[in-house]
């Protein structure tokens, strides 16, 4: 079964989530500033996109 880009980014979401629990939002944030400071600009927008994801997963 193959994922489209849009439910590989809700996976990885749901999975990040699930293995950091409270602390997702930071590690996602560390990931981000990480790959900020290797210029992987591509890599910084894929997780930009995992935690919007995120948020909509958070409770209101």
């Amino acid at each position: 079964m193959t994922l489209s880009h849009e439910q590989h980014l809700w996976a990885c979401a749901l999975a990040v989530e699930r293995q950091h629990g409270a602390r997702a939002p930071v590690f996602v944030a560390e990931r981000i500033g990480a790959l900020v400071l290797a210029g992987d600009v591509p890599g910084v927008e894929r997780w930009k996109a995992i935690a919007a994801r995120m948020a909509k997963l958070a409770p209101q």
